[in-house]
């Protein structure tokens, strides 16, 4: 069983303060919920591009090939020969496989955009709604009760509004 403390800060650069040093005190279990797009927060979490790109772009590819093989086939399997053209012809199959590359790339990124997500969510996590709203709320998942005193104090001198611990798993 784990102990979570949360901080609720009005202000960005409190908010800003807590985190950096809640990270070089060595804490790893954290969120940051945030009303406005805080990019300095995401470089401390240390958070990259998304891997959904890569997803994107395998579904892409599978599905231009998919379509230029389905296509390939259909014309295989059913041979209509005109006036000695060739059975294969490539110009006519590039609209099929770009329409199914199109396809498979919206499909792989909504299940990329899944996968990454962490979607759906089987526990609850802890949240507040004045979040998305007008304050900066830190959480902090510790696994001791020395931890969590840690973590309150440097939240409490980085300037929270509030305080409060939640007992649990996220």
């Amino acid at each position: 069983m784990s102990t979570n403390v949360m901080g609720i800060f009005q202000f960005e650069d409190e908010f800003i303060g807590a985190l950096r040093r809640l990270k070089e005190s060595g804490f790893d279990g954290l969120t940051a919920m945030s009303p406005i797009p805080l990019h300095e927060a995401e470089h401390i979490l240390g958070f990259d591009k998304s891997p959904v790109r890569r997803f994107t772009l395998a579904g892409t590819l599978l599905g231009a090939a998919g379509g230029f093989a389905l296509s390939v086939a259909t014309a295989l399997t059913f041979i209509l020969p005109t006036s000695g053209r060739p059975i294969i012809t490539i110009p006519p199959y590039l609209i099929i496989s770009y329409e199914m590359a199109i396809l498979f790339g919206v499909l792989f990124t909504l299940f990329g955009f899944h996968v990454v997500s962490g979607l759906p969510a089987w526990r609850d996590k802890i949240y507040r709604p004045v979040s998305n709203v007008d304050r900066f709320t830190l959480v902090v998942e510790c696994a001791d009760g020395e931890n969590s005193k840690l973590a309150e104090n440097i939240i409490l001198e980085s300037g929270a509004e509030e305080v409060s611990r939640v007992e649990g798993d996220r």
